[in-house]
């Protein structure tokens, strides 16, 4: 075991980056079926909302307060989520149909309409040591007004054969497993405040292992749909590799453009961690409201693997993040 840890350790590769992609393998290889998937949903959301009770037991009221006022930081950061994003999609979805096919070229544009996601956009501010109450407000807002905005952005953006119809049930989904444990964080942050302070590898633990977790969940749900037999080898591997450029590109814009508006650094990462995300758990089922038939497994497919990269991607980001922090706070 010894020898493992210090191997992983010399590795150039980050052990969370890893551990991600040993997830992906195992869940293509032995995904949850029957009751294990029942089981693994809800473990997956109560990690979600035990990671969001240590966030309010670690956050001041104070530091909650200032992140609701920063409308600057929630502005851009929707911005990104529901202007740029979608104009990026409009410009791409006609340059990459001859390659992949209009079905996936349609998901590639739906992807970029969906909202930002929530417990890895704010794990990642907090791994990366960013405004995380910034990233608490700006992630749920995103949550909460997609599941208006996004399925209007997919009537006028995107060709639908049947209506569009809106569930209220991500929005009891974003208040019971998200804002609601946080409350009860704060309210319970008097008593037990210290105490998770004094042990915050726990909550770094939570922070990384929800995300695990998630992808666990997601991919296993993928392979149980039979999502990979819709499509050839070819067209994988390239809308892959469409995804891996939009995500560089966005993590750069998203970096760029908040330092020249003159954010601090903190706000950067909050912008950059919840304005390049975009939400499978979010966008999956608001597919299946929005579209229907088969065409649904090749429009989610891109957001899938969007999404499954961005974790990769981000995690390497976010680490690099905290140990250029701890190398500055360092004696």
């Amino acid at each position: 075991m010894a020898v493992a840890r210090g191997l992983l350790s010399r590795s150039p590769v980050d052990g969370f980056v890893l551990a991600i992609l040993g997830t992906v393998v195992l869940a293509a290889f032995l995904p949850a079926r029957g009751d294990a998937a029942d089981v693994l949903d809800w473990v997956v959301v109560a990690a979600i909302a035990l990671l969001f009770f240590l966030y309010g037991t670690r956050l001041h009221p104070r530091e909650a307060l200032e992140g609701l006022r920063h409308w600057r930081l929630h502005l851009t950061i929707l911005t990104f989520t529901f202007v740029v994003f979608p104009i990026v999609g409009l410009v791409l979805r006609p340059l990459v149909e001859p390659i992949v096919g209009g079905g996936l070229a349609a998901g590639l544009l739906f992807l970029c309409l969906v909202p930002s996601t929530v417990q890895s956009s704010i794990a990642f501010t907090s791994i990366a040591r960013g405004n995380v109450p910034g990233a608490i407000v700006s992630a749920s807002a995103s949550n909460i007004l997609g599941v208006a905005l996004t399925p209007l952005l997919v009537v006028a953006l995107m060709t639908t054969q049947n209506g569009v119809q809106i569930d209220a049930t991500s929005v009891l989904k974003i208040l019971g497993q998200i804002l609601l444990p946080f409350i009860v964080g704060q309210l319970a942050r008097p008593w037990v405040g210290a105490f998770f302070s004094r042990h915050a590898r726990a909550t770094k633990l939570v922070d990384r292992g929800s995300i695990v977790l998630v992808v666990y969940s997601a991919f296993s749900e993928g392979v149980r749909e039979g999502i990979w037999s819709m499509v050839d080898a070819s067209q994988v591997v390239a809308v892959a590799a469409i995804a891996m450029v939009l995500v560089a590109v966005m993590l750069v814009v998203t970096r760029w453009v908040p330092r020249r508006l003159g954010f601090d650094r903190a706000d950067v990462i909050a912008i950059q961690f919840c304005g390049t995300k975009k939400s499978l758990a979010t966008g999956l089922p608001m597919a299946t409201v929005l579209f229907a038939g088969p065409t649904v497994g090749l429009i989610v497919l891109p957001l899938m693997i969007f999404h499954q990269i961005q974790l990769i991607m981000c995690s390497w980001l976010a680490t690099r993040y905290s140990r250029d922090s701890e190398a500055v706070t360092a004696p």
